[in-house]
């Protein structure tokens, strides 16, 4: 799709979405560039100075000035779009972040851009080597308009973890979080009212330079893109319907299913369509070795509560270690529920009271029936737990502002 093409479609499915969201065609190719410093102490609207665009897979560069007020005013005005059916798909927003990183180990200085097409090389390591990661977290807008993030520490120390077993250099706790909220705010229109969805925020770290025989990459790219989602499941918070995956396996001891690498989800792509063409929300995964043990759905970790004992897959190299799932794992204690980390065979599964999901795209999903071998299980009340129901309520009322963060997970921007 071409970028200039960007406006008029979003005009047609959502009525009077601004001509400014995106560059008009005659500067399809064109770039805006905003550079920042690190800290994000100083508000958005003061940082914005001088712009130039960049003409990317061209040789040259065609340089264009615009006042701080014209791009404030074109950052804070609203989106008239349909935020009662806002699906987990994407909407191109306004802007997205960029730094890059050479053999020295050090970003440099991050800018924001005109959300589009990026240039990269045929010969780069994420392409022909899959050297990549990917984060995922939310930002929610409170009632009183104000917009907070959840927990975006734990995303920057999880990215980092990923990248040293990925053979990368990963940028600073600090740089990750100042970025994330330098891109936030840069797309604050975006950002559904209150109870109406949130602003998925997607930051990507993937070997840029060129590499031919198999090698880490000799440049990186650390990018971040932004768009206002709902529901992951098409379901929402009623109940979902799995199936365990009795042939195929998401990832194996001393693999990489541990972190969130950029392999780890096409890998699942078959199983899932399979079963989603067969009836299915969605695919659980058994263990490689002993193919009895459960780990975790195609990107959602698995909870499961038998008398009022809540049981989770042990985090063990195989697993993604959620954040969510460790959100919730507190919550639910906080809350006088034993929860337990181990193994968790698929017979306990099948004889457990309630089961859920959880994960940042889906929060908490209920499962209202699981498919093993042929064998259905439904599970009571449709699926929806008191447990499921109560961290649920729990977990959101704190991510949107609505109870009061005694975690200090909640991280406010103006």
């Amino acid at each position: 799709m071409e970028h200039g093409l960007l406006p008029h479609r979003l005009r047609a499915e959502h009525g009077s979405l601004l001509a400014s969201s995106f560059p008009p065609a005659s500067l399809a190719a064109g770039r805006k560039r905003h550079h920042f410093p690190s800290s994000s102490s100083v508000k958005i609207q003061n940082q914005f100075h001088s712009m130039s665009s960049l003409v990317l897979g061209a040789s040259s560069t065609i340089r264009c000035e615009a006042t701080e007020a014209s791009v404030y005013r074109e950052t804070v005005e609203t989106i008239n779009l349909d935020w009662d059916n806002l699906g987990f798909g994407l909407v191109p927003t306004d802007h997205m972040y960029i730094s890059k990183c050479s053999q020295d180990g050090i970003f440099t200085k991050g800018e924001l851009l005109r959300y589009g097409p990026i240039e990269l090389s045929p010969s780069s390591g994420v392409l022909n080597y899959g050297q990549g990661l990917f984060e995922g977290l939310k930002a929610y807008k409170k009632e009183d308009g104000s917009i907070l993030l959840f927990r975006p520490h734990e995303n920057a120390l999880r990215m980092r973890m990923g990248a040293e077993r990925m053979c990368m250099p990963s940028p600073a706790v600090e740089q990750f979080v100042d970025a994330v909220k330098l891109t936030v705010l840069a797309n604050k229109r975006w950002v559904p009212p209150t109870g109406k969805g949130s602003l998925y925020i997607r930051p990507l770290l993937f070997g840029s330079g060129t590499v031919l025989g198999l090698a880490p990459a000799s440049e990186y790219t650390f990018l971040i893109f932004v768009s206002p989602v709902g529901n992951y499941f098409k379901e929402g918070l009623a109940p979902i319907n799995l199936v365990v995956e009795n042939e195929f396996h998401r990832a194996a001891p001393g693999g990489t299913g541990g972190v969130k690498t950029i392999g780890n989800y096409a890998s699942v792509l078959k199983a899932q369509k399979r079963a989603k063409e067969n009836g299915y929300s969605d695919v659980l995964y058994l263990d490689s070795v002993h193919k009895k043990y459960l780990e975790e759905v195609s990107s959602c970790n698995i909870f499961v509560v038998k008398n009022k004992i809540i049981s989770t897959p042990e985090i063990k190299g195989t697993i993604l270690p959620g954040i969510t799932r460790k959100s919730i794992i507190d919550v639910a204690r906080g809350q006088g529920y034993q929860v337990e980390e181990r193994l968790v065979s698929v017979e306990e599964l099948l004889d457990a009271d309630e089961v859920f999901c959880t994960g940042t795209a889906v929060v908490v999903s209920p499962v209202g029936s699981i498919t093993y071998l042929g064998r259905k299980v439904e599970y009571k009340n449709n699926g929806i737990g008191v447990v499921s129901q109560q961290v649920y309520s729990s977990l959101t009322s704190l991510q949107m502002g609505l109870t009061e963060d005694k975690m200090g997970w909640t991280m406010k921007l103006n």
